[in-house]
């Protein structure tokens, strides 16, 4: 792969807070490369060090050692050059609750250089694109949550940035607003727009990304496409019966075999023994969640109080 195609390359990457011997070691010597073009997922629980690479990728936060190249430059020494050629969209929104859905993007242009005369219409093309023509003049604090989602969105593309980094876009977003969102990010790689995304939802992982790193306490455990992360637990297949004449009706269960025929040959006999009858039997192809469980030892509950915490 030549040059031109990576978009970013992290080495040895690493952030401790505090002394070298009793600090918290947040990253862990992160060693990744990502393509020009392609949706990259970042996944882990909090407190993994997710959020924190991030900051050092954006040049918010200096790395205790290890290197990054961002678009070709250097992160350490060019640090204000990669600024003008990348976008964030932060966890928490963070434009001006009260300046107007207008006025917040032609203020994040002037901020990035944009010149004077392309501003006002740029900022109307992406209120137009996030759907958010007509409130065009409305403050931003007065926007709903899936609205001031969509205009830090578009905040961070408006001085057309090569990578957009995004921190859990779709938190405590309603399904709508989420759906909206997560077509915006499908949209941005089709322009060939780099996209870096952290996201506690695996579904949504699974869907967009073309790529994906486990985090698990500041390192990665595995780091693949979503077809390889499941190929790598491909052994381990799920076999779904479905039970009928139980107490509470039908029933479904779930069972993890590596001998699949042994395992439905059990089950039917626990069937007949219960006298229940047998309506079903399909083998389940693993799922971004079972590589997730497999590949890190997390529980996915983990992740849904974590992501349910954050939308509070």
């Amino acid at each position: 792969m030549n040059e031109s195609s990576i978009a970013l390359v992290a080495q040895g990457l690493t952030k401790r807070y505090g002394s070298t011997d009793g600090g918290l070691l947040a990253v862990d010597h992160i060693d990744m490369e990502i393509r020009r073009g392609e949706v990259f997922g970042f996944l882990g629980p909090n407190g993994a060090g997710k959020t924190t690479t991030i900051r050092m990728l954006t040049g918010l936060a200096r790395p205790t050692s290890g290197s990054a190249q961002v678009l070709g430059l250097d992160l350490e020494r060019d640090r204000s050059r990669i600024k003008k050629r990348i976008g964030v969209v932060p966890e928490s929104s963070n434009l001006y609750a009260e300046l107007s859905a207008l006025d917040n993007l032609v203020f994040s242009m002037q901020l990035y250089g944009v010149p004077r005369t392309e501003r006002v219409a740029r900022a109307e093309e992406l209120l137009s694109r996030f759907r958010l023509a007509e409130k065009r003049d409305t403050s931003f604090g007065k926007l709903s949550r899936g609205m001031k989602r969509a205009l830090t969105v578009a905040a961070a593309l408006a001085h057309r940035p090569e990578i957009v980094f995004l921190d859990e876009p779709t938190t405590g977003l309603d399904v709508v607003s989420a759906r909206g969102l997560r077509q915006t990010i499908a949209g941005l790689r089709d322009q060939g727009i780099t996209v870096f995304l952290t996201t506690h939802y695996l579904e949504e992982a699974e869907r967009l990304c073309d790529r994906i790193a486990l985090l698990v306490k500041g390192r990665i455990v595995a780091l693949d496409t979503v077809e390889g992360l499941k190929a790598q637990v491909q052994e381990t297949t799920s076999v779904e019966i479905t039970l009928d004449g139980g107490p509470n009706g039908t029933e479904s269960r779930r069972l993890v075999a590596e001998d699949v025929p042994s395992v439905v040959k059990q089950a039917i006999a626990q069937a007949e023994e219960q006298g229940r009858g047998v309506l079903s039997i399909h083998t389940v192809r693993p799922t971004l969640e079972d590589a997730f469980v497999q590949l890190t030892g997390l529980s996915t509950e983990l992740m849904r109080i974590d992501k349910s915490r954050k939308g509070a």
